[in-house]
């Protein structure tokens, strides 16, 4: 049987073999042959100790003898062997955030693989601005690669390095350059700590800066600030808050394909509240953030036309729809369906026109399919009218006639009075209920699906309007 010898590096050895048997051995008597204290007894296939009744097993016995360290005067040694080369006395390991190394090339084809291998003898390392923090993402991109710092997004080619001739112009050779020079991009933007914010689509890649309250958008003609589609305050605020007493939040994001749009979560970190978060998507055909969301992903990715979130290491596809049974997976459901309102999506938006008109609101009419109501119908003053319920929901039979308290029907489109609700206001000579509509400059309204007509079902809205007139004061 085998034996395993912890030896240094330095202690070459030879090993010898012995027919020596000891007899009634005392504990500090060991074989020895040339200044080898041999393999211990206790070592399987190491020399045997036996007492006088059973002198003549001797077997094959190995002893060691250590070339250098105890071997005999003019005795034939061996070599070192391979030494670990070492150039520095104090080999402490140290830090170097804004750097790159890389190592040999890996080739399946061929069974190359020198992933393990970083010469010392080459150049294979390369570094970008300390000044601009450390990098957190990189993303290879065709002869690309793509590097995100704290404070700058920059470019460098890959295994091709940019020749500048006499008069200034690059041209593309192929010198053996693993990694290029790095050229930043146009902006003072980074990834902050959030490379978990990055995502791709097509030549597109969108990401978060959070210490200047950016989203931006990597494309062909560079870096653009998206958030100052409308939403500048919001992201301020939201990043800031995230932060809040020195303890960092996290912000993930992911392209969804099924929808065509980059969706971003900001949550607050779990050890100060694991209930705060907002998820909310980026759209390019309408330039701007048009939903938010009631789930909060751990991570989110796109694969085969489907779209996905982890959430505490189980696997969600959203969108899922039974052509044989819409409500089979409800839609607004996610995850656990207890967390979230599986059978409720709203829309909040505000009623200005005329600007600088008082306004009575009289009606609210939309197009789309049925099943909405309305919440709420809040003016600037303060008058707010009664709940419009959906088609379905505010039906009733009377005398074998069927009405309607909320929405009905007409030409496709759906129709509803505004009733007033609001208390007594100093100067009014015809308030509340008395009077039809609402007043105000303008009107913050939200509305909703109903939990009747078809729950989890598809229900589409495309616009949504009233009819108002001027206020006589």
């Amino acid at each position: 049987m085998g034996a395993v010898i912890e030896v240094k590096y330095f202690n070459t050895f030879l090993l010898r073999k012995t027919n020596e048997v000891i007899t009634n051995p005392t504990s500090d008597q060991k074989p020895a042959w040339n200044g080898s204290f041999g393999i211990p007894a206790s070592v399987d296939g190491g020399y045997p100790i036996v007492d006088s009744a059973d002198i003549s097993d001797t077997g094959n016995n190995w002893v060691i003898e250590e070339s250098r360290i105890r071997g005999g005067y003019n005795n034939t040694n061996v070599d070192y062997g391979v030494r670990a080369y070492i150039v520095d006395d104090e080999p402490n390991g140290f830090r170097r955030p804004n750097s790159l190394i890389y190592s040999g090339i890996f080739n399946s084809r061929t069974g190359i693989n020198n992933t393990n291998v970083f010469s010392v003898g080459e150049e294979i390392t390369k570094s970008a601005d300390p000044a601009n923090g450390s990098i957190q993402k990189l993303y290879a991109e065709d002869t690309n690669l793509i590097i995100l710092q704290e404070a700058k997004v920059s470019r460098a080619l890959i295994d091709k390095d940019a020749i500048y001739t006499a008069e200034g112009s690059a041209s593309i050779s192929n010198v053996n350059t693993t990694i290029g020079t790095i050229q930043p991009y146009a902006g003072n933007f980074g990834i902050s700590r959030d490379p978990g914010s990055f995502a791709v689509y097509g030549y597109r890649k969108y990401f978060t800066d959070r210490d200047r309250n950016s989203v931006l958008r990597l494309s062909m003609d560079g870096l653009t600030e998206i958030s100052n589609y409308g939403m500048s305050d919001y992201f301020r605020d939201e990043f800031a808050y995230i932060d809040i007493n020195n303890i960092s939040g996290v912000v993930t994001g992911g392209w969804d394909t099924y929808n065509k749009q980059y969706v971003i979560s900001t949550q607050l970190a779990t050890t100060y509240n694991s209930e705060y978060y907002n998820t909310l998507s980026f759209d390019e055909g309408v330039k701007g953030f048009p939903s938010f969301y009631s789930y909060k992903p751990d991570q989110m990715f796109s694969i085969r036309g489907s779209f996905y979130s982890l959430k505490d290491g189980e696997i969600w596809k959203h969108y899922q729809t039974n052509k044989q049974n819409n409500d089979a997976i409800p839609r607004g459901s996610f995850y656990d369906n207890t967390t979230y309102d599986k059978t409720k999506s709203y829309l909040e938006f505000i009623f200005n026109p005329s600007i600088s008109v008082s306004k009575v609101f009289k009606t609210i009419n939309y197009e789309g399919s049925n099943g909405w109501k309305v919440d709420s119908f809040i003016t600037d003053v303060g008058d707010n009218s009664n709940i419009v319920y959906s088609y379905d929901e505010g039906a009733y039979t009377e005398g074998g006639v069927t009405y309607r308290v909320g929405f009905n029907n007409k030409e496709n489109k759906y129709h509803a009075n505004l009733i007033n609700n609001s208390g007594v206001n100093p100067g009014e000579v015809v308030w509340g209920n008395n009077m039809t509509g609402v007043k105000g400059y303008f009107s913050t309204v939200t509305v909703s699906t109903d939990q009747t007509t078809d729950p989890g079902g598809v229900k589409e809205l495309f616009a949504v309007s009233s009819n108002f007139v001027e206020s006589s004061y």
